[in-house]
Formats: structure tokens, C-alpha cells, sequence
């Protein structure tokens, strides 16, 4: 039927097909991750409409308001992009939920430059096709982060590895090495991509042509070169970004076992939808997967060992070491094995078959934003969130007027619940910097008393215990401080939602200070933490 079908197609499938004729003319592929931004950022417009951004993104957000080589929490990139971009754009929800499917959009297009070394046509598209059909480049996407930034630099570094061990030229050799320094102060994790290229490269039987060539020595030269001024910012602040991630590293072998199931289980789960298709497509042809296994090209064979390796040694790791191991760390990695399923087949998958899985993520983009994204709006403005995404404008706007009746100055300083201050940091018309997270608050107390002179202010939900205790010390120990109450309610097109009442903790400026450099004196004094 499929062959039928590609030299007889019916007239709907006309379209597609021209379409598909145009990847090697170099606009089918641009075409589709447009269309694939669009439409995603329309779904996260609609299904997040009334509500905040993640606390993620605004995280992200707060990390890039100071250009620093490091942060205390996260390495940089995602601070980085998130400063590049609202330097362009404007700042906003709509901004931010764009820069982040761009982001994924991005991701796939690096996908595409390594699939077409393997394979021409529509078979390029099928792996993207595939991809989309993953939570990955949407769900997961959309919390902008230290993971979310991987999707892009991971294909974009293994595409460089390639090049640079088959060309063993300078160029990519640099390029190499500046992409696998952006991975790593994307998020440390990036470890396991460089040790898999590595890996990769020693296992090849052309691993003595590249280790004797000056390629891989160049990389790592300009790798630590690109890396130095973040290891300068780890040597000379104390590593509290590598600090934080070994928190990680608290298991045993009991533990550590039950992380690596569920770290498998989870890619699985990411996969399974897309790896049921590719059945369907191959059908009987499936018994010919070892034949392929076996004729793979060379280059084939190194990104095999590549995604061999991010799977393999973050396991191996967790077992020796007991560090926990949430799948969502390895869902940039994703794109490997798909690839290689699709790029490894020696037989032609017909354009039949990409048409419909074509029809297919189209009619589930269509449904996402068409049937899902407005019940999940309506849901989360009755059900509300944990993190009270759908609140924090209203608290915002109301802190903001009650500072301003109480001292007439703008709020440079915000502090309180993690997600509630960091998202007031955003939503508040004055931008208050944002001070430590409650996680972080047994590290410095109270702020120093320069901070307290030029005014400051903290907010929480009812009902958060912490956070209730750490105000009653603060109002102990900070002189005048004025505490109120409020409610603030969800509305979602005019109808009212979940309503949650916020505590309010302000400490009015004292006389003679010069309220705008609070934040300055702030930062001088106590670096924010994000």
C-alpha cells in the first residue's frame, strides 16, 4: 500500500509531498520548526493564560539581570540567554514562553545538521517528526532551565564532535571545544556528553588517526580556555554551584538502584510513543535491524558509542557515587538514538509513512491547542497551582501598592517564599532585586543592616510554615517592621478562581537613606542566590 500510495498519492497527500521535496532545496525543514514554534508557543499562550511563568523561567530570568562568570546556584547559560534575549525582546509572559520553544526549535535544527551527514530527504524529517512526537520539545521545553538549555548545546556539541573526528581540521576543532565549554556552564551534567565523546573516540577504529592529529588537543586547549573565567569564578567564590550539585550525591546502593530503574523507565516512557510508530513503519523490515546494526557507516557507529555513553556512564555513576538520577537530566540526549534508528536503516522508508506521522504530530499539535490547552487553563485557575503561578501578578501588583502607600519610594528589595519573591521580582512594576531563597536563609540570617535602611520587603502564602517562622525571627530582630494580610484570587476571561491569602512583611526605609541604590547595596553586601 505504501509503495501504491507514493506513485499514485491521493490529492491531500499532494501537498506533503511537494513539501517534502523542498528539504534538499533548503526550505521544508526551516518551514517545519517555524510552524513547530508557532504553534507551541500559541499552546503555552492559551493552556498558561491567567497564570505566571514557571518559576524556572523567572529564575532564569533573575540569574541574567547580573552579568556574572558564575551563579550560586546554576552555572550561567541559562542567565546568559535569558539576558540576550530580553535585551532584544520585550519582557513579558508571551516573550519568555517564545524564547523557550524557540529554544526547543533551535535544538531541532542542530538535530537536523547531524542527520543530514546520514541521510538525505524526507528521512531527515521523519527524525524530527519523531522527536516532536516526544514531551521533550514542548512539556519539558517550556520550563526554561538549567536542563532546558541542553537541548540545544548538546546537539549542537555532538554535531561539532563529528565534524572535528572525521575532518580532523582546526575549525572544528575550536568549534569543539567553545561548544562543549557552553554545554558544561549550560549544566555540569554536560560531564557525561564530553566523557561519552571521549569514549566514542577510543573505542573507533580510526582513534589513532584523530588522537595522533592535533584536533583533540586543540579542543581541549580552547574547551579550558573558554571555560577558565567560570573555574576562576569556582576557585575564588567557593563552588557553591558545584556545592549544590553534589547535594545530589546522597544515596546508597538501595537508592541508587531504585534511580537507575526509574531513570530508565522514564526515557522509555519519553519514547514510547515515537518508538511505537517506527514499529508500525518498519513492520516486518524489523528483522533486518541486526544486518544494519552491522553495516553501520563509521560515523553512524561513533554517535552509537556516543549515546551509549550518556546513558551508561550517568548509571554507572549513580551507583557508585548514590546521587540521584531524575530522567528529565538525560532528555536532551534523546535525539542519539533516534537518529540512529532512523539514519541506520538501509532499506527505503517510504514517503508514505512520513506523510502520515506528518498528519499525525500535526493533528496533536492541533489538538494540544485546540481541546488541551484551554481545559488545562480553566483547570488550573479553579485547582490553582503549588507554587501559586496564577497568583503572582495579583500579589505582585498588591505588594507593590502597599509600599508605595507606606513609603512613597520604589521596592528594591524583595525577599520571602523561593517562587512567590522571585516571580514578584518579575511582575512588580519596580523590579525589586531578589534577594536569597528561603533555602538558603540559614546561611545569612538577616540582611545586613545597610540593606534593612534603604527598605525591604517579604512575602508568603498562608499556610507556609517556614516561611511564617523565618518572618516572626525577622520581625524580632529588623526594628520597625510592618506586617499585613491580603487576598488575592485567579481570574481566567473574566472568571473568578482559586483564591489564596498572602502574608506581607515590609521594613519601611529609614530616614536619610537613598532607597534606588538598595539593591546595589544589597548585592555589594550579601550576593543574591538564585
Amino acid at each position: 500500500m505504501a509503495e501504491r500510495s507514493d506513485r499514485a498519492p491521493s490529492r491531500w497527500r499532494r501537498p506533503f509531498l511537494r513539501w517534502l521535496d523542498g528539504v534538499e532545496a533548503g526550505w521544508a525543514v526551516p518551514l517545519l520548526l517555524v510552524c513547530f514554534v508557532a504553534i507551541w508557543a500559541l499552546y503555552l499562550a492559551i493552556a498558561y493564560a491567567g497564570s505566571g511563568l514557571h518559576p524556572d523561567t523567572l529564575e532564569a530570568w533573575t540569574l541574567g539581570r547580573n552579568f556574572a562568570w558564575g551563579y550560586d546556584k546554576h552555572p550561567p547559560l541559562m542567565g546568559w540567554v535569558t539576558a540576550a534575549w530580553t535585551a532584544v525582546f520585550p519582557l513579558g509572559d508571551r516573550s519568555l514562553q517564545l524564547m523557550a520553544i524557540a529554544n526547543a526549535g533551535l535544538a531541532l535544527f542542530f538535530v537536523d545538521r547531524i542527520s543530514r551527514q546520514f541521510v538525505t530527504g524526507h528521512k531527515r524529517i521523519l527524525v524530527l517528526l519523531l522527536l516532536m512526537l516526544t514531551p521533550v520539545y514542548q512539556f519539558h521545553a517550556q520550563r526554561f532551565n538549567a536542563n532546558a538549555v541542553l537541548l540545544a548545546t548538546w546537539p549542537l556539541a555532538t554535531w561539532c564532535f563529528l565534524r572535528a573526528f572525521e575532518t580532523r581540521g582546526s575549525f572544528w576543532a575550536v568549534a569543539l571545544g567553545c561548544t562543549t565549554a557552553l554545554a558544561m556552564v549550560g549544566k555540569y551534567y554536560s560531564v557525561f556528553l564530553i566523557a561519552s565523546f571521549i569514549f566514542a573516540a577510543l573505542v573507533h577504529p580510526s582513534r589513532r588517526a584523530y588522537f595522533a592529529s592535533t584536533s583533540p588537543w586543540i579542543s581541549v586547549v580552547v574547551g579550558l580556555a573558554a571555560l577558565s573565567p567560570h573555574i576562576y569564578w569556582l576557585l575564588t567564590t567557593g563552588a557553591s554551584t558545584f556545592t549544590y550539585a553534589m547535594n545530589h550525591a546522597n544515596g546508597n546502593a538501595v537508592s541508587s538502584l531504585s534511580e537507575v530503574k526509574n531513570f530508565v523507565l522514564g526515557l522509555a516512557a519519553a519514547m514510547s510513543v515515537s518508538a511505537v510508530l517506527w514499529i508500525f513503519i518498519a513492520g516486518t523490515r524489523l528483522k533486518q535491524f541486526p544486518a544494519d546494526f552491522a553495516a553501520m557507516s563509521p560515523g553512524l557507529r561513533l554517535l552509537f558509542h556516543v549515546a551509549i555513553g550518556t546513558i551508561v556512564l550517568p548509571i554507572l555513576t549513580s551507583l557508585v557515587m548514590g546521587t540521584d538520577l531524575p530522567s528529565l537530566w538525560a532528555l536532551q540526549g534523546l535525539f542519539l538514538p533516534v537518529i540512529l534508528v532512523v539514519c541506520g536503516t538501509r532499506y527505503p522508508i517510504e514517503r508514505f509513512y512520513t506523510v502520515n506521522v506528518t498528519v499525525i504530530v500535526t493533528g496533536v499539535a492541533l489538538a494540544a491547542v485546540l481541546v488541551a490547552a484551554p481545559i488545562h487553563a480553566v483547570y488550573r485557575n479553579n485547582q490553582g497551582y503549588e507554587e501559586g503561578r496564577n497568583l503572582y501578578v495579583k500579589a505582585a501588583s498588591e505588594l507593590t501598592r502597599e509600599w508605595h502607600e507606606l513609603t512613597g519610594e520604589p521596592l528594591g528589595i524583595v525577599s520571602g517564599d523561593d517562587s512567590l519573591a522571585v516571580a514578584t521580582s518579575f511582575y512588580s512594576l519596580d523590579h525589586p532585586r531578589y534577594a536569597r531563597p528561603f533555602d538558603y536563609q540559614y546561611a545569612w540570617g538577616q540582611p545586613r543592616d545597610a540593606a534593612l535602611d534603604r527598605g525591604w520587603a517579604a512575602l508568603c502564602f498562608r499556610g507556609q510554615d517556614y516561611c511564617s517562622r523565618w518572618m516572626a525571627w525577622m520581625s524580632s530582630g529588623a526594628g520597625h517592621v510592618v506586617k499585613r494580610e491580603f487576598t488575592v484570587q485567579a481570574t481566567l476571561w473574566g472568571r473568578p478562581g482559586l483564591a489564596r491569602e498572602v502574608v506581607l512583611l515590609m521594613v519601611p526605609p529609614r530616614a536619610g537613606t537613598a532607597p534606588e541604590s538598595a539593591a546595589d547595596d544589597f548585592s555589594a553586601s550579601r550576593r543574591p542566590t538564585e
